[in-house]
């Protein structure tokens, strides 16, 4: 008895387990939720494989069914056990497989063909570089920069053109198109359509370092009068703070380090080691999609930003705490 009660226990912790690996994954982005045309064209092809799949599970277990428990006459003409046999051989190990197998390249070639890159204008173009560990992000017709947010318009297809000065990297939006690599040295091109406005999660799909996991990004789509908003806010230089303590704050900003590896259009602050800050206040998140963008987050990761996220390249800060609100205060406004 206590042998079955034991048993039991370790069956009920067993699921228990399983189900909250799977909440785990409730609100996680999935190739089979596909919001765009692209992405649908690949949850299609994974359907696929997936029933074909199922119906071989179901055809060699029922053969192993038939040979574990047909009941074999005590006479068998060997003669015909033989060509049954030979039989058997041809059709579910040659012409079957055959079958199966041209099938699946028929379909993947169809589905490759689809996700070919359609004609897009030059204006539908974003530059995405893969740092470590962020996402530099470029609208070279609109001239400015952005990070780890890529704003697209509803029902056009965006090309992406992607690149790396480092290590290889993996683009991936799940719910939008399949994984495409960034190589050092190399350009690649994906292109990514969503059929509905949204937010949409991306990540760096190819283990790039330290903080590969922390690598995230955001792929907002807009209707067309939001998202041409948008990029005219976006082209706009930062506005010259009218706030005594945000004022203060653009001071300690510039005669700080953070000029020589943040940009901020309209200031002398031209560094291009990490994010552009220009329109800092209006991102969603922080860190590369790790944290809201809210006061208290920024607070912290200017204080110490390697505890939040160990081996990026931004140095533990100095500020006072009269500096660190003045500085908040002045970011706040870049809006």
């Amino acid at each position: 008895m206590k042998r079955h009660k034991s048993r039991s226990g370790r069956f009920f912790a067993i699921g228990a387990l399983g189900l909250l690996l799977l909440n785990g994954c409730a609100n996680a982005p999935s190739i089979l939720d596909p919001q765009g045309p692209a992405a649908a064209r690949i949850a299609n092809l994974w359907w696929l494989l997936f029933w074909m799949a199922m119906a071989v599970l179901v055809f060699v277990f029922a053969f192993l069914a038939l040979a574990l428990f047909r009941r074999r006459p005590a006479e068998v003409d060997a003669q015909r056990a033989q060509q049954r046999g030979i039989r058997v051989i041809i059709w579910a190990g040659v012409v079957m497989p055959a079958i199966v197998l041209a099938v699946v390249y028929v379909a993947t070639l169809w589905t490759m063909r689809a996700l070919a890159t359609p004609v897009i204008p030059e204006g539908l173009t974003v530059h995405v570089i893969g740092q470590l560990w962020w996402w530099e992000v470029q609208y070279p017709e609109q001239q400015f920069v952005t990070a780890n947010e890529i704003h697209i318009p509803v029902g056009q297809p965006v090309r992406i053109v992607l690149s790396s000065p480092n290590v290889i990297h993996s683009f991936w939006v799940p719910e939008l198109h399949g994984k495409m690599d960034l190589m050092p040295g190399e350009i690649n091109e994906t292109w990514i359509q969503a059929d509905r406005p949204g937010v949409y999660w991306g990540e760096c799909a190819e283990f790039c370092g330290t903080q590969h996991a922390k690598m995230n990004f955001l792929v907002i789509a807009q209707p067309a009068e939001e998202y041409q908003a948008w990029l005219q806010q976006q082209q706009q230089p930062a506005t010259t703070p009218t706030d005594p303590l945000a004022q203060e704050g653009q001071q300690i900003f510039l005669s700080a380090n953070c000029l020589y590896c943040h940009a901020i259009r309209g200031t002398d602050a031209v560094g291009n080691l990490g994010p552009d800050l220009t329109h800092l206040a209006s991102r969603r998140t922080l860190g590369s999609a790790i944290q809201e963008n809210t006061a208290g987050n920024l607070a912290g990761w200017i204080v110490g930003p390697q505890h939040i996220k160990p081996g990026n390249l931004m140095p533990q800060s100095d500020l006072t705490s009269t500096e660190l609100q003045a500085l908040l205060a002045y970011l706040a406004t870049l809006e």
